[in-house]
Order: C-alpha cells, then sequence, then structure tokens
C-alpha cells in the first residue's frame, strides 16, 4: 500500500515537472509539424503514397504525428533521468517505498502527457494547411493509438537513462532516435528500401508504430503483427527499465 502511494506521489510531481518545463514543449511541439510541413508542402492534394491509397499528406501525417511523440517521450525521458542520477535525486526516492515499477510508470506517463501536444499540433496543421479530411471517429483513433504507441518508448527513454551516464546519455539516445525513426519509415515509406532492409524494418518498433495509424487512415483493422511487436518491445523496455532501475539501487 505504501508503494502505490509512493508511485501515485511521483506521477504527480513528474506530470507537474514536465507541463512547466515550458522550452521542450514548445520544441517538441512545433518541431514535427515544421518537418511535416517542409517534407509535404511540395505534394498536390491528391498526391498519393504507391501501395498506399493514402495521400502524401495524409500518410506523412501519421509519420509526423509519431515522430513527435516519439521525440517528446524518448529525448525528454532518457536525458532528463540521467542528470536526475548525477544530480542524487535518484538516492533521494530510494529512501522511499518507490518499487521499481512505480518508477518506470511514473516517468512513462509524465512522458505521454508531453507527447500528446506535439501529436494534436501536427494533425491541425495538416487539416489547415493540407487540407487533410478523415472522419471523427478516425481522428480521436488515431489520437488514441498514437499517444498509447509511444508509451512503448517512453519506457525505452527510461531504459537508456538508466543504462548510460550523464555524458554518454545524448549521443546514445540520438543514435537510438535517428536509426527508429529512418529505418521504421517515419522520414520516407519503407517500400523504397532494399528489400533485406524492408524485412529489418517490419520488426522494428516505429514500423509497427505508424502502422497502426495508417490502418485507422485506411478504415481497417490494425495488423495483429504490428500489435503484438509494440507489446513485446514495451514489456522488453519497462521491464528493462525497471531492472536497471533496481541494479542500480542494489549498487548504492
Amino acid at each position: 500500500m505504501t508503494g502505490i502511494l509512493a508511485s501515485r506521489a511521483l506521477i504527480k510531481l513528474e506530470l507537474a515537472r514536465a507541463l512547466r518545463n515550458r522550452k521542450f514543449l514548445f520544441f517538441s511541439v512545433l518541431y514535427p509539424s515544421i518537418i511535416f510541413l517542409i517534407f509535404a508542402g511540395s505534394s498536390g492534394t491528391d498526391e498519393k503514397v504507391d501501395g498506399t491509397g493514402l495521400t502524401v499528406a495524409t500518410y506523412l501525417m501519421v509519420s509526423m504525428a509519431s515522430f513527435g511523440a516519439l521525440t517528446a517521450v524518448l529525448m525528454g525521458n532518457s536525458e532528463r533521468i540521467a542528470k536526475e542520477r548525477e544530480s542524487g535525486w535518484v538516492r533521494q526516492l530510494r529512501l522511499t517505498p518507490l518499487p521499481g515499477h512505480g518508477y518506470v510508470l511514473a516517468k512513462t506517463a509524465s512522458a505521454a502527457v508531453v507527447s500528446l501536444p506535439s501529436i494534436v499540433m501536427v494533425f491541425l496543421v495538416a487539416a489547415v494547411v493540407k487540407d487533410v479530411r478523415l472522419d471523427a471517429w478516425q481522428w480521436l483513433a488515431l489520437t488514441g493509438v498514437i499517444w498509447a504507441g509511444s508509451l512503448v518508448f517512453a519506457a525505452l527513454g527510461v531504459a537508456i537513462g538508466y543504462l548510460a551516464s550523464g555524458d554518454a546519455v545524448r549521443p546514445i539516445t540520438m543514435i537510438v532516435y535517428f536509426a527508429l525513426s529512418l529505418l521504421g519509415g517515419l522520414w520516407m515509406p519503407s517500400a523504397g528500401f532494399p528489400r533485406w532492409l524492408q524485412d529489418i524494418a517490419e520488426w522494428l518498433p516505429t514500423y509497427a508504430y505508424a502502422a497502426l495509424g495508417r490502418a485507422v487512415e485506411q478504415s481497417q483493422a490494425p495488423h495483429g503483427r504490428d500489435v503484438a511487436v509494440l507489446a513485446v518491445y514495451f514489456v522488453l523496455f519497462a521491464g528493462g527499465a525497471a531492472w536497471l532501475y533496481r541494479k542500480d539501487t542494489l549498487k548504492a
């Protein structure tokens, strides 16, 4: 019971801290929308991506909304946690009855709150500037799917924050961030990759993440494999983050 109360208190604290970080909020909200306008700016309203039935703007909208959520939860979590470890904040938490899974949950929840504005902003820009039109249920489903899927990468951010030192966390995060974005097809359709690279991309969490959103746009049910891939990665990342937290606690 004490551990549950400690987890709830940390979640409230993390949410408040995330919402007070105006500089990061500004960057994470505007950045993906700007990239969307750059990539989709030259495409015509009716121009379509081969093999999808989706217009370029509609296709890129999901890609950039997913990319924005990835930016918010991965970049923010990993570096913040590494800094907290160096400053001694994590050592203070060890004096409380907070369990490892409670720490991971608090960090994941705060990151998810930050990711929502970036998703909504991309949708607004796509609708207003590129005239993307979907049914009301599709907008709601897209928001829910992309927001929920960002939890996978929030957990990854926690794991990296505990795996890397303060000096190494940024380059490691950037490598993971760009590799997942590029190979997962968030910046360009993976159909243009060589066959062997397409086979790899289909098993990456970013590929499955964007595929869920595109299924909604196509009025189709999500592919079972994409759901399973994300679920497995979430278990691995969250479990790894909790294990690294406990391991770090035992070292102290």
